[in-house]
């Protein structure tokens, strides 16, 4: 059974950081494709930034990129993302999905499996 739990959101000040971490259970990373949505009120669902494993290449959105860093530790199934220089702007419910591919655009265009969410927001 597939699951994908989420932590290490939180209210931080513009300018600064947070890393969240997202656990995959009942699947090995390897052959996947996993990463972060958001969805922020009364805006759809836009996808930031993944990381291909088997591929070895990682995506980033144009809003992001520059100041947010995705990492995976195979030993703990555990995908991170890195996130610095936040602004008012990335306060969203962050969600972290997979899905069994090596493209980037095939898990943009429609994940298999979400985890919760995890609510981000940067306000001073």
């Amino acid at each position: 059974q597939v699951q994908l739990v989420e932590s290490g959101g939180g209210l931080v000040q513009p300018g600064g950081s947070l890393r969240l971490s997202c656990v995959a259970s009942g699947f090995t990373l390897d052959y996947y494709t996993i990463g972060w949505f958001r969805q922020a009120p009364g805006k759809e669902r836009e996808g930031i930034s993944c990381i291909s494993i088997s591929a070895g290449s990682t995506y980033y959105g144009d809003s992001v990129k520059g100041r947010f860093t995705i990492s995976v530790d195979n030993a703990k199934n555990t995908v991170y993302l890195q996130m610095n220089s936040l602004k008012p702007e990335d306060t969203a419910v962050y969600y972290c999905a997979e899905k069994y591919t090596n493209s980037w655009y095939a898990w943009l265009q429609r994940p298999t499996a979400w985890g919760q969410g995890t609510q981000v927001t940067v306000s001073s």
